[in-house]
């Protein structure tokens, strides 16, 4: 039978780990990994995580499961940190899934039941995986205008013009904060636009927030999604906490519901534990409980937002850094919009030919669309990383 099958492709970003990895030179850097990194180059358990896990690892007695939802308690401190004071919360349901992917394809797998033929718009470019994960729940899929690359800025009025053919009832895939692969973000102005033209068209939102907390803070993160969520009567979101609470290989994520009311939440999530039933049963424990601790104890909630708001602070810091760098061994502006993203993402701008000379040449490695990961700036090595960018301009 696997005769039949050919090699699937690789996936680019985890082949360009293999290249990394067996690159022998000392100076190589890498830009294209999508995790955080601090300036020695590690991915640290955070100290209030290592501090619940160690409470955990004491209290915890028995390991059958939970429920098909998950930790239940996890579930209501996500909904809050998400949507705030935004909604009544008895128009909410949320169910812990693996990961951010895990929310995605659940949140998906329910849409599709609710709407067979359903499209979804995602913002070209989008990150990679959202497009399979949709497209393997059966959902259609159609673009928007969303990233200028000449000035490095979201082209709105490309966005609102694509988003004006969308028919009532399809679903827009929308970022919720720190756009990957791009680093453009809308402002609250134009959330407020968007806001009202999916409720004027009857479009259902569906938020991605995947690094709240990176880009301009926990609060101001939230806000475009919050904005959403007052002015439409439904939508659903996908949130992650592997970035945030840097628990990545612990897959901790949650698929959340916003219903028109309570006995529509309550079909709509008896819905997508159905899903996560056929998809993987139960959701993994650790990490979301370990995360639930978190956010119940104020000592520990405290520590971790101050080394959040540590992390985001140096990823500011670096790409003012590193505009400043590009700048002065370009004498020009053309890549002054890194300092104005938000987030660990931003898109260079360069060919196909000068990211692989700048593999080849310089030990510089970044993914094919030139996305850059700020986390991993190397922090001394700034204006040889800038001036290796400009050789292959």
């Amino acid at each position: 039978m696997f005769e039949q099958l050919d090699i699937a492709p690789p996936d680019k970003i985890l082949a360009l780990i293999d290249l990394y990895r067996a690159d022998t030179r000392a100076n190589k850097v890498d830009l294209g990994v999508g995790v955080y990194k601090d300036r020695d180059g590690k991915t640290p358990v955070m100290r209030a995580v290592r501090k619940a896990e160690e409470r955990l690892l004491r209290a915890q007695d028995t390991k059958t499961y939970l429920g098909l939802a998950g930790d239940v308690a996890f579930n209501g401190a996500m909904s809050r940190l998400v949507f705030g004071n935004a909604v009544e919360t008895s128009r909410v349901r949320v169910a812990q899934a693996p990961g951010g992917s895990g929310a995605l394809r659940l949140l998906a797998e329910l849409l599709r039941r609710t709407r067979p033929d359903g499209t979804i718009w995602v913002s070209r470019p989008t990150w990679p995986n959202h497009v399979p994960t949709m497209r393997g729940a059966g959902l259609q899929i159609a673009e928007y205008e969303y990233f200028d690359a000449a000035s490095g800025t979201v082209n709105f009025e490309g966005m609102l013009a694509d988003l004006a053919k969308a028919k009532a009832g399809d679903i827009v895939l929308l970022h919720g904060c720190c756009h990957n692969p791009t680093g453009a973000n809308l402002t609250i102005a134009q959330w407020q636009r968007v806001a009202a033209l999916l409720a004027e068209r009857g479009l259902l939102p569906f938020i991605d927030i995947a690094y709240q907390g990176f880009g301009d803070g926990l609060e101001a993160d939230a806000e475009g999604l919050r904005i959403v969520a007052a002015n439409v009567p439904e939508m659903v979101a996908a949130s992650s906490c592997s970035k945030n609470f840097a628990v990545y290989r612990d897959r901790v994520g949650a698929a959340m519901v916003l219903a028109r009311n309570a006995a529509q939440a309550d079909i709509a999530m008896s819905h997508m534990l159905a899903a996560a039933r056929a998809l993987y049963s139960m959701p993994p424990d650790h990490g979301a409980a370990a995360v639930r601790i978190v956010l119940e104890d104020p000592e520990l909630r405290s520590d971790w937002q101050a080394e959040l708001e540590e992390m985001r602070q140096r990823m500011l810091r670096l790409r003012v850094a590193f505009a400043d760098a590009l700048r002065r061994q370009s004498n020009s502006d053309r890549f002054d919009f890194i300092a104005e993203h938000r987030g660990m993402f931003s898109r260079l701008g360069l060919t196909g030919e000068q990211i692989d000379r700048l593999r080849s040449e310089h030990a510089v490695y970044m993914v094919g669309d030139s996305r850059i990961n700020v986390a991993g700036l190397p922090e001394d090595r700034l204006d040889d990383l800038a001036k290796a960018i400009v050789s292959v301009l």
